[in-house]
């Protein structure tokens, strides 16, 4: 079973090695690329003052947060949440850092994130995808037209909500099952999306049919890569 985790972060400031810390985690889950609803979303006390270009980005306050837990305080339930899932992050170097900060506050020898988690940056993924072009959260949702009309500031869970209908439309016609592969590689990489070689007996495996509903949610998605320049291995050609 696939467990992905989309995950995002706002912060105080921008390095933490000046003393930024992590004020909202928001993350929303996904098993074999369906959303759960198994979200993880929390405010968290920083010990200092937020720096104002920061406010005007997320609106999120000291006085908000004077009554929120400390990151030690959720630590061990946020690890249990994402330990062996892959995270999706856009710009996953920034809140990497920030939360191996985080956890080396705590514990100065504590092991990185990446040590239970591998991770995947939408940002890195975009920009192979469509070279020379915008690949901020915004300009993505217009590629695929998605609609966040309702994101007037940031904010961690809302942004990840984002992020995991932008990861599906950019990974909708990216990933690859390779049958009775030859070389000895196990995993690939193609276009930032893993290909796993299927060596199960296809034959013995349950068929369960995608309903109607499904199958016009699939031709609408299709419809609107499509629009937005995207090439779908599976788009039928009238598409």
């Amino acid at each position: 079973m696939s467990r992905q985790i989309i995950l995002d972060t706002e912060t105080t400031g921008l390095e933490p090695k000046e003393g930024h810390r992590i004020i909202e985690i928001g993350c929303v889950e996904m098993l074999n690329r369906r959303l759960t609803g198994n979200n993880f979303h929390v405010y968290l006390q920083p010990d200092r003052e937020i720096d104002a270009g920061a406010i005007e980005v997320h609106g999120i306050t000291n006085d908000f947060l004077a009554d929120k837990p400390r990151f030690e305080a959720i630590m061990d339930d946020f690890l249990a949440y994402v330990r062996g899932a892959e995270l999706i992050i856009h710009n996953a170097p920034f809140d990497i850092g920030f939360l191996n900060h985080e956890l080396r506050l705590v514990n100065p020898a504590h092991q990185p994130i990446t040590d239970d988690c591998s991770v995947t940056d939408t940002l890195r993924m975009a920009r192979q995808l469509f070279p020379g072009q915008r690949a901020s959260l915004d300009a993505l949702c217009k590629r695929y037209e998605i609609n966040n009309a309702h994101r007037t500031l940031h904010g961690a869970l809302l942004d990840a909500e984002i992020l995991a209908d932008v990861y599906l439309a950019m990974t909708g016609g990216q990933v690859s099952l390779l049958l009775g592969a030859e070389d000895g590689n196990r995993d690939g990489q193609q276009g930032g999306a893993v290909i796993r070689r299927v060596t199960a007996d296809v034959s013995r495996l349950r068929v369960i049919s995608a309903s109607e509903d499904e199958l016009a949610a699939h031709a609408e998605r299709i419809a609107a890569i499509t629009k937005a320049g995207g090439k779908c291995l599976f788009a039928p050609p009238s598409v």
